[in-house]
């Protein structure tokens, strides 16, 4: 734990620990520690083969020698059987997706260097590289004869050219010329800072030569600085469809996506949508008489449900399939006879796949959709299926992260086909996660919450309690697996996790308790959440904490600006001026638009009362500021004003500043060890039992 110490975090203003002292108090056998996230190997983007027989997925893991994540391909039977890996070593391989005759995989892969398209043959074994790209590719899919396969990459430019620089002496070495940018989007979260150019879809033979470029223009016909938007085939392989935000003010109107027919031949391309607001994720029936696709009329408002579509192939006749669900509709799948679409979406902090019929007709398959992260318990997951209607999904619950599962429509029963982590877990006690019940002291509302509870749990005592707030905050939290809250619960605390008003899954009018109203009540859901725990009887009511990242940043520095109830607190990655922050974050067209009346200089006031900054002065709680100093999406700089403004009022502080970490801090898994070690520490130190 030395490295992390010394290198791996910038601790600024106090010396707080030694971190070794606090991994040894934790090394114990039986339970989860931070070191295990080394261990933890989670399973992703399930991909069934056309026939139903196979399932072809990511398998990902962390090697602690290089501090790095990677990822490997596993193969197994729809029925659990020959469960055997594709490809091995410390390489990333990524998006396999089987050919229409279910006899090869594409894939990428860096195990060449840069990451390209690979083919291979499942029969024999044998790989072939069929790119060699200097920008990497995104997004492929098969055509539907398995001649070609399609794919998004950038398309570098050229950016503005403001002056020339005089020529510096002979045998000078001056400092790396400036770069200009002209782009209201130009950095961003994850990325970095943008290279001039835009996402163009390809087509490349499968069996590997020239691509072509099939998008064209100065647009982000194949995603945006969010990612690739994979293509969709016509089943005659002749058209292309795309989500792509082709308007003059795109840069303004960040949500404005139509859906684009780009003919593969020559590139022509007509508009198959034409409404403001998103449409994306097209997927065209097998019989090639309808397009599927999800989207809202935009109104500019925090939350607004997506809905699933259909139109006539050729834009016409568009209507809503999902009318009667107040749920957010993702990842339309057309069933192979037409009949019907299948897709998932959230219900109550709950991930589901469902199908529907044409006429509206839902019918929940599978839950427990899985994220593809296991350190919190967030919603997500991806889901395939075959032609027969067997499907694979990503499957998860408090005691697991992601495995694989498969169920059939029409039969109604799923099965969890591997454990992943049993191994590890055989040799550790996880906490028990229940579902507790709880309403608003404001408005009397049900407000869902989960509770993690200390291995070996004993109601007759008293615990320690932390109170973990999701981001977002338009999110959902459930009932997943979720290491953070499992390492807490392992160091002695009951750990309190919840849905306040404005999450995500309980439909359009809860989530917009909070628009333009964000932070407000949702303080008083979290505050009767911790109430309702307490009266339970096994919580130390004098050791309460509070923490949460990103959306659970602002909540935890509004929290400690209006009480003092909690001993004390870590805000990870927050916003702590609104002001500023929309003006640095990484989506400038979109807070000031989606989350307040306007933009700041025309509605000061709007954005100070929502700014934890305004509550600065009433703070007495020990308050660690912890960011990464990649973090485009809420930066270093929002962490920073509130550490200072502490400072200034002499309370206690610290700033912790994670070098190169962005704001998921997934780049290395010694960014979520550095992350919880931390809090951990600042907890024990303020901790009543501590002798503080």
């Amino acid at each position: 734990m030395r490295l992390y110490c010394r290198t791996a975090v910038r601790i600024a203003a106090i010396s707080l620990f030694c971190l070794p002292a606090l991994t040894a108090a934790q090394d114990s056998s039986h339970t989860l520690t931070v070191m295990d996230e080394f261990q933890l190997q989670t399973a992703v983007d399930p991909q069934i083969s056309l026939d139903g027989k196979k399932i072809v997925y990511v398998r990902r893991f962390a090697d602690p020698m290089t501090d790095k994540r990677y990822s490997n391909l596993w193969v197994i039977n729809a029925d659990g059987t020959d469960h055997r890996p594709i490809s091995s070593g410390n390489h990333s391989y990524t998006s396999p997706r089987w050919s229409p005759d279910s006899t090869r995989i594409a894939f990428l892969s860096d195990v060449d260097g840069k990451p390209q398209i690979y083919v291979r043959w499942m029969d024999t074994g044998q790989t072939a590289r069929i790119t060699n790209l200097e920008q990497s590719p995104d997004a492929i899919a098969w055509s539907p004869d398995g001649r070609m396969i399609s794919f998004s990459s950038l398309v570098t430019g050229k950016g503005p050219h403001l002056a020339d620089l005089p020529a510096p002496p002979s045998g000078a070495k001056w400092a790396d010329p400036p770069t200009a940018y002209d782009r209201l989007v130009y950095r961003f979260n994850g990325t970095g800072y943008l290279k001039p150019g835009y996402i163009q879809v390809f087509v490349v033979s499968a069996e590997g030569g020239a691509p072509r470029q099939v998008t064209n223009g100065n647009f982000a016909n194949g995603g945006n600085e969010l990612g690739p938007t994979r293509a969709a085939w016509s089943p005659d392989g002749k058209f292309l469809l795309v989500s792509a935000n082709r308007h003059a003010e795109s840069e303004h109107e960040y949500l404005d996506t139509e859906i684009y027919e780009f003919n593969v031949a020559d590139g022509a391309l007509r508009a198959l949508t034409n409404r403001k607001g998103p449409d994306a994720n097209p997927d065209v029936s097998p019989n090639g008489k309808w397009i599927a696709y999800t989207g809202f009329d935009d109104r500019y408002q925090g939350h607004q449900t997506t809905k699933l579509y259909i139109m006539n192939r050729d834009g016409s006749g568009s209507r809503v399939v999902t009318r009667d669900l107040d749920r957010d509709v993702q990842t339309p799948v057309w069933s192979k006879d037409a009949s019907g679409i299948y897709f998932k979406f959230d219900d109550r902090g709950n991930s589901k796949v469902a199908f529907t019929t044409l006429d509206g007709k839902i019918q929940a398959l599978a839950n427990d959709l899985g994220g593809v992260s296991p350190s919190r318990p967030y919603g997500g997951g991806t889901f395939t299926v075959a032609a027969d209607g067997r499907f694979a999904y990503t499957h998860t619950r408090p005691d697991h992260p992601c495995d694989i599962a498969t169920g059939r429509k029409g039969v109604g029963e799923v099965k969890r086909i591997t454990r992943l982590n049993d191994a590890l877990f055989t040799f550790k006690e996880l906490g028990q996660t229940e579902e507790i019940k709880c309403e608003s002291s404001f408005d009397k509302r049900p407000i869902q919450c989960w509770v993690t509870k200390p291995p070996g749990f004993d109601p007759q005592k008293k615990y320690p309690l932390i109170l973990e707030i999701h981001g977002g905050p338009f999110a959902n939290y459930g009932d997943r697996f979720a290491s953070e809250n499992q390492v807490y619960a392992a160091a002695g605390y009951v750990v309190l996790y919840l849905n306040p008003r404005g999450s995500t899954s309980y439909g359009e009018e809860f989530g917009n308790l909070i628009d333009r109203n964000y932070p407000s009540q949702d303080y008083d859901d979290l505050m009767s959440a911790v109430d309702a725990v307490i009266a339970r009887g096994y919580v130390d009511k004098e050791n309460l904490f509070v923490t949460g990242g990103s959306g659970g940043g602002v909540l935890t520095a509004w929290i400690v600006g209006k009480t003092d109830r909690f001993r004390a607190a870590v805000s990870v990655k927050p916003v702590i001026n609104w002001y500023s922050h929309v003006l640095t974050a990484d989506g400038p067209g979109f807070f000031y638009r989606y989350w307040f009346p306007g933009p700041p200089w025309e509605n000061a006031e709007a954005y100070l009362k929502r700014s934890p900054l305004s509550l600065v002065g009433n703070v007495k709680t020990p308050t660690m500021l912890l960011t990464g100093e990649a973090d485009y999406r809420t930066p270093i700089s929002e962490s920073e004003q509130f550490y200072e403004a502490l400072k200034i009022r002499k309370v206690d502080t610290a700033l912790v500043r994670i070098p190169d970490a962005s704001h998921m801090m997934e780049g290395r898994p010694s960014y979520l060890v550095s992350k919880l070690v931390h809090i951990l520490k600042w907890f024990e130190i303020h901790r009543t039992d501590t002798g503080k």
